[in-house]
Parts: C-alpha cells; structure tokens; sequence
C-alpha cells in the first residue's frame, strides 16, 4: 500500500487515508486498531460517521482519563465534517494527546482539502487509499496480494484472475485468500481457470443465473450436476456471491444511467449491467443483505464448517432464490 507520510508507525498520533478505494481504506483502519490493541488490549476503538462529529465531539473524546487508557478515534469521510468541526479537528492536529491516534478518512478531492492540507502540515502518517481504474493497477494489486499471502502465483496466474473478475479490489483480494489456502505449490494460470473461467464459469455461474432469478429448482439441478462433475465447490459459492453482489452494486446505481457509464463505475462489462438489470426484478435491500448471509453460510461450510457442504450450497442456493422475491 502506498504511503507518503512523516512516519510509518500505525501508532503515529494521526493517521490520514486519503482515497476511494473502500477496501484500501478499511484496511488502512484495521491496520491500525490491530497495531492499538497489540500494544494495549484494552484500546477503546471509536467509528465515526461525519454527522456524529459536532464541534466539542473531539475535544470530549481526547480529553484526558484517569486510567490512562489507549483510544482509536475514527472519522469516516471527514470531507463531509462541518466548517466548525474541521476547526475543532485542525486544533487538534497541532497538540495531538498521547495514547491517542486519530485516523481521518477522506476522499482526497477539493471538498474539505483545508482539513487534508492542514493534517500534511502537521506531519500525519498519510495512506493511499486510491480507486484502482487501471488494468495494470489491478494486476499489480492482485500481486501484492500473493506476496503478502506468501505464495507465489505466476505472471500469467495473475493476469487471469483480473481479466475474470474485474475491477471490484475485495472479490480480487477474496479470489487471492481463496486460491493461497485451497491450493498447494504455485499458483498458475491453469489453477485460476479451474476456480474461475473455463468449466467453472460455465456451471457455477450458470447457477448463480439461475438462483438469483428465483428458480430454485432449475439452479438444483444445475448445481447437483456441477458437483457431480466435479467443479470446485468455492468457485460456486464465489459465482453465487459475485451475481449477488452485482445486484446490489446495481440497485445502489443512480437511475437511468446509459450501460456504459455504469460499467465504468461499477466495474462491470456494458453486457452485465444489461443481464444483471434483467436479474433484478422482486430484489430489494433487504433480500441482497438476506442472500449474502446465506452465501457467507456456505462459504464458511464449503471451507470446512461442514460435514456436509453440499448441502449447505444447496441451502444458499434456496436462500437466494426466495430472496429475489421478497419484494
């Protein structure tokens, strides 16, 4: 992860995660309440929202306790924070209070740049957090991820595992965990098209298709034959889980938006945002959050939860067909 910054210590008194990239920035926190809670088990962890952030909120939170204890203070999208909050928060940066670190996110554009400038000025820790548009950005991402799984995965490995899932960071970063602990030795490009492309994209995604757009039976079906042939079970739950999470980045969408601009955002081919619109009859909020659950079940399952992980597939793959018609 890439870091401009003053010090390299999680611990430093602030710490700023400048960007847009979601799964950059909660690791840029989580890196450092694990730093916080390694020196002090007992750290008070504080995650803010920028309207729970009034002037005085800070002040109060920082202010000194008799036990001394070690606090994480966390403001999310502190862009958004108010003129006379980021007047509190700039005060704060010039006399910061030992045993306490403070983590602002931000988004890096113009909105709230005085608050960035200022947290520069004082010499905060600064992580990189940025949106990952480029193929190369992607694949060095993807790279990075093994490296730091220890495993070694070949150029060629790499390159098919951006070109079958896209741009979404966490499916990459799942798709890397996945493949460093189901698979032994070198990661190539013949293991990616196992869990991934070729037979697998042919039958787990076909019941993904299938599940999401409320036939169960005919999903079944599909998957009891998947599994009879032989397909890797986490490549099935990875497709059910990736055609539910392309439904709610979808819903999520602005309105009436063209396919192309929506692939750009999204990450998806012009061709899915079609496929996927089509799949989104009867879904709502609640049905996408119902259908991960169960997906989440299986995974869990599939990856050893379960005597039976067949059947826990099988208990997902009902889950997400009657979630898709709870509306």
């Amino acid at each position: 992860m890439p870091r401009n910054s003053t010090t390299d210590s999680p611990l430093a008194p602030v710490t700023i995660a400048v960007g847009q990239e979601d799964l950059l920035l909660d690791r840029a926190v989580r890196e450092v309440v694990l730093a916080a809670r390694a020196a002090d088990a007992d750290t008070d962890v504080r995650d803010l929202t920028p309207d729970a952030v009034q002037p005085g909120t800070l002040a109060e939170l920082t202010s000194p306790s008799l036990f001394a204890e070690r606090k994480v203070v966390i403001v999310r999208n502190a862009q958004d924070l108010s003129a006379d909050t980021i007047k509190d928060v700039k005060a704060y940066l010039g006399a910061p209070v030992e045993e306490i670190t403070l983590v602002l996110l931000h988004a890096g554009g113009a909105k709230g740049k005085s608050l960035l400038d200022a947290a520069r000025k004082a010499g905060a820790r600064e992580v990189a957090c940025p949106k990952m548009t480029k193929p190369a950005d992607r694949l060095a991402f993807v790279r990075g991820e093994f490296r730091t799984l220890g495993r070694s995965a070949t150029p060629e490995a790499c390159q098919a595992l951006v070109d079958a899932l896209g741009s979404d960071l966490r499916e990459l970063a799942s798709a890397c965990t996945q493949l460093a602990a189901d698979v032994e030795g070198a990661i190539d490009v013949a293991v990616v098209a196992r869990y991934y492309t070729g037979r697998a994209e042919a039958t787990g995604f076909e019941v993904a298709d299938l599940a999401v757009t409320g036939r169960a039976a005919e999903a079944l079906e599909r998957l009891r034959w998947a599994i009879a042939v032989g397909q890797p079970l986490p490549g099935i739950t990875f497709a059910l889980a990736s055609g539910v999470r392309a439904i709610g980045k979808l819903a999520s969408a602005p309105r009436g938006a063209r396919p192309a601009d929506l692939a750009r955002e999204l990450g998806m081919p012009p061709w899915k945002i079609d496929r996927v619109r089509q799949q989104m009859r009867g879904w709502s909020g609640d049905g996408v959050s119902t259908a991960l659950r169960a997906v989440a079940e299986a995974d869990a399952a599939v990856k050893g939860g379960s005597a039976d992980p067949a059947y826990a597939l099988e208990k997902a793959v009902v889950s997400i067909a009657r979630a898709s018609r709870a509306r």
